[in-house]
């Protein structure tokens, strides 16, 4: 576990599944001693993300919003589960949050299936 997954548990971060899509999601600690429930083991390059939806985890742990442009380009960053989150209504906001929320929702699908997956005896020949 690196540093900065410590430091965040230990100012309280924690996951919790969202209420609309049944996903996990990692509650952080902002510098405004807030809270901001933030997309796990994601971490796009900055400069992807608009300036106003960048969250950037600082020494200790806790995240800020990154305004800066253009950020460096080796810069990552973090984003809140909300947007990415199939069950909530949002704008197209860029490319790549489209295929993750196409992704969250298949994920969430194959969550609540009821029936368990067949044995591989069961599968097609595939050649």
């Amino acid at each position: 576990m690196g540093a900065s997954k410590k430091l965040t548990r230990r100012l309280g971060g924690a996951r919790l599944m969202c209420p609309y899509c049944g996903l996990p999601q990692e509650r952080v600690a902002t510098i405004e001693h807030d809270w901001v429930l933030l997309e796990p083991d994601m971490a796009p390059l900055a400069h992807l993300v608009p300036a106003e939806y960048r969250w950037i985890e600082t020494s200790d742990g806790r995240v800020a919003v990154y305004g800066v442009c253009p950020p460096d380009p080796f810069q990552r960053c973090r984003i809140e589960h909300r947007l990415a989150c199939p069950e909530q209504t949002l704008p197209d906001l860029w490319p790549w949050l489209t295929s993750l929320r196409g992704e969250n929702a298949r994920q969430a699908e194959r969550l609540n299936e009821t029936e368990p997956p067949r044995a591989p005896e069961e599968w097609p020949d595939a050649g």
